[in-house]
């Protein structure tokens, strides 16, 4: 839990009540979470849980399931579950909706398996379901190593996608490589507006998957292709740009910004039941598979936030309970 709001010496390990299924929920005995970006923003007081969300941090879980809810039918004591939440993951214990509930993936382990929620359902949600990529369209990632970013590479390039990255090393942009990426753009050194035309033969990506918000807004409308979409997902370089309305309806392009965590449930639960559908049969036969940089005991928070803030991990940073 987080005593106040500031930087990581404001993580403690404290003790709650054991939470109470409602009548469609699994209580989840918590083997392994993860650190995403939104946890060090609730840490920093810049992301507010939404309304009656635990103030506990964490937007995933494996586990096993512990208790149901009357109406519950889809779950029973015992199964091993990932599960997609609003907070509360780094806790012995989470109550979940069922229909926020998949199972652990045959020949994942259920440790590994806390990296699959949160990176599934925001991948399939924003490049599919939302921008809609389609099979030989271009796909500019941003941030290619985080953990969105190897899950996104990997599911473009197996669905017939050319997937182009950004990332800030030689070393994160070879791991990239390896998992399909074949436009390979260093930030620090490359201007990937031009890089990305250059590869296109001047087109441009038809989808982007941005992490920055609006220290990108205008460049990567400037790589966009004709009819292309932008889709925001994160604010790492601030959250106010001008946009040049211009050179997006030159292109007949659109800017889109979406959030995973405030979403209805019914929306959350379509969401869950696409990606049971498209993305766990290419993780039960190894085609896409988590990429997971590190392993830290829940008593060693501090350090896996640690880990994130400075950027140099590829792919997810996992909290074993």
């Amino acid at each position: 839990m987080c005593n106040g709001t500031g930087g990581v010496e404001v993580l403690s390990i404290g003790s709650t009540e054991d939470p109470v299924p409602g009548p469609a929920d699994v209580v989840i005995d918590v083997a392994a979470t993860a650190v995403n970006r939104a946890d060090l923003l609730q840490r920093e007081g810049n992301y507010a849980p939404p309304p009656g969300v635990s103030q506990i941090l964490g937007l995933e879980c494996s586990g096993t399931v512990c208790a149901v809810g009357p109406e519950v039918t889809r779950w029973s004591v015992g199964d091993s579950v990932v599960a997609l939440l609003s907070g509360g993951g780094y806790a012995e214990r989470v109550a979940v909706s069922e229909a926020q509930v998949l199972p652990v993936p045959a020949g994942i382990d259920l440790v590994t398996a806390a990296a699959l929620p949160e990176v599934t359902a925001t991948v399939w949600s924003n490049v599919f379901m939302v921008a809609g990529l389609q099979r030989d369209e271009t796909l500019l990632v941003h941030g290619g190593s985080s953990g969105i970013g190897t899950m996104t590479t990997q599911l473009a390039a197996t669905l017939g996608a050319r997937v182009a990255v950004t990332a800030g090393s030689p070393a994160k942009l070879e791991r990239c490589r390896e998992l399909g990426a074949s436009i390979l753009i260093n930030y620090r050194e490359d201007d990937f507006v031009e890089r990305i035309r250059e590869a296109t033969d001047g087109a441009g990506a038809d989808v982007i998957l941005d992490n920055m918000g609006a220290a990108y807004l205008g460049r990567n409308v400037d790589a966009l292709a004709a009819n292309g979409r932008l889709v925001v997902i994160g604010m790492q370089g601030g959250v106010k740009a001008e946009l040049n309305l211009a050179t997006l309806l030159g292109k007949r392009g659109a800017v889109l910004a979406t959030s995973l965590r405030g979403r209805p449930a019914a929306e959350k639960a379509s969401i869950m039941a696409a990606v049971h559908e498209h993305v766990w049969p290419l993780l039960t036969d190894g085609t896409v598979r988590p990429i997971v940089h590190d392993v830290f005991d829940l008593a060693d928070v501090r350090n896996a936030h640690r880990l994130v803030e400075e950027s140099t991990h590829v792919g997810k940073v996992l909290l074993r309970l």
